[in-house]
């Protein structure tokens, strides 16, 4: 499978929001080929299908939220709540499954596997957690996956804390877990860590995983 790799920045929720639906819809049609859209967004708490009716772990009030200018959106994808922020790097991968890899955990078990062997190239040891998703060390969440599949095409994905405020996740009770924290890279490496370095990392994993042929 051929994937192009799109760079796109620092990127409003909303706008990335409409852009996954526009290429869901393309991908759906033929009309393009795999995408993996690498990016960050300003500071927003987003809510997965789990939290849609039940906000009891967002901790912090809407005033609140105003005040620190984080955004509150409803999402289409799996999961609980969580948080996104400079310093972090979000993956939303927008392929069509294969016939072989159509089966949504392993889509995910998949991703995980990608962010594992990314963080691995920097001295990190992460791993899984049974029951869990998303990527470990210790009892400290590094990565977080939320993902939505129609008609066997992908959208929405990972975030990788790199160099992400930790403080932020305060405001929330991460991925509906109350006995676990968030890390980041650079909190267990105890150094900068250059973004551009871990996006290619993590393309480089995606195509090995895979097995696509990246272009940009």
């Amino acid at each position: 499978m051929d994937v192009r790799v799109q760079r796109l920045g620092v990127v409003e929720y909303q706008a990335s929001l409409d852009l996954q639906r526009d290429l869901v819809d393309a991908r759906k049609r033929g009309e393009i080929g795999d995408q993996l859209l690498l990016l960050e967004h300003p500071p927003v708490i987003t809510l997965g299908v789990r939290s849609r009716s039940d906000r009891s772990h967002v901790l912090a009030t809407d005033d609140m939220l105003a005040e620190l200018g984080v955004a509150l959106f409803e999402t289409g994808r799996g999961g609980d709540v969580t948080y996104h922020g400079p310093g972090q790097l979000v993956g939303y991968p927008i392929i069509e499954l294969a016939a072989d890899r159509r089966d949504v955990h392993r889509y995910v078990r998949d991703l995980e596997e990608v962010l594992i062997e990314a963080v691995a190239g920097f001295g990190i040891r992460a791993e899984r957690v049974p029951g869990l998703t998303g990527i470990w060390v210790g009892r400290e969440k590094l990565a977080a996956i939320g993902v939505r599949i129609s008609r066997w095409v992908t959208s929405h994905g990972f975030a990788l804390n790199v160099s992400t405020d930790l403080s932020q996740f305060g405001l929330i009770v991460p991925c509906g877990i109350p006995d676990r924290g968030v890390t980041s890279m650079e909190r267990l490496l105890g150094r900068p860590v250059l973004m551009d370095e871990v996006a290619e990392a993590v393309s480089a994993r995606f195509a090995d995983v895979f097995s696509a042929q990246l272009t940009y």
